[in-house]
């Protein structure tokens, strides 16, 4: 599966794409430095590993979880430094990251593989403050409000506070059938939930739900 990448504020962020079944190679190993790589004495995670416990682990639609190493680039364990390196200008996105006060994420999907059909995705990213979450959050949907020329709605009933919504009810750019995403931002944590699917009501369910239970997961 190959699928866009997440850029700086101004550039096309988020973006699932048609399964292509292309395998990629494994993630980047754990290390033993960098911000975050010891315990938080504050019970938040402080590693990727720690932060992928508290991430979903089935979605409502019952789809398949997909490997990481299935995705280009591979999905799991991100490091400002991999997130970095998804950007044109890899230097200028680290420092925009730094500014968040980005410290790690973990990525998950769950889709056929075969190509077509629904996809669905998790996102969750955790900060040094959680303004630093919030303003992620806000910066990832206006970005891809802006690409897809959805509609963007800000703290929408079926969604927990401090989220917000984008309804793409046509394929467009990368994406083959109608979607859904929510961004919301829960302390130190950015939450992104992605859902294509066979209808804009079925990636709107998939989404409400899995963004609940995901939130719901957040240590805190």
């Amino acid at each position: 599966m190959t699928r866009g990448r997440r850029r700086r504020p101004g550039a096309p962020l988020l973006a699932v794409l048609p399964l292509l079944g292309l395998l990629a190679g494994c993630g980047a190993e754990p290390r033993a430095d960098g911000p975050g790589a010891a315990q938080a004495a504050d019970g938040l995670p402080g590693s990727p590993e720690e932060l992928e416990a508290v991430l979903v682990t089935v979605v409502p639609s019952d789809l398949p979880r997909l490997p990481d190493a299935a995705l280009h680039p591979p999905a799991g364990a991100k490091r400002l430094e991999d997130v970095a390196t998804y950007a044109e200008d890899p230097a200028r996105e680290r420092a925009v990251l730094e500014d968040y006060g980005y410290r790690f994420g973990w990525e998950r999907f769950w889709g056929s593989g075969s190509g077509q059909g629904p996809v669905t995705g998790v996102f969750v990213d955790q900060f040094e403050a959680p303004d630093g979450a919030t303003a992620y959050a806000a910066d990832l949907a206006s970005n891809d409000a802006e690409r897809y020329r959805g509609v963007l709605s800000e703290n929408p009933p079926d969604l927990p506070e401090g989220c917000r919504q984008l309804v793409v009810a046509e394929p467009v750019e990368e994406l083959s059938t109608p979607a859904a995403f929510a961004w919301c931002a829960r302390e130190v944590f950015s939450v992104s939930v992605t859902a294509m699917a066979g209808t804009l009501d079925e990636a709107l369910a998939e989404v409400r739900a899995v963004a609940a239970a995901q939130l719901d997961r957040l240590p805190g």
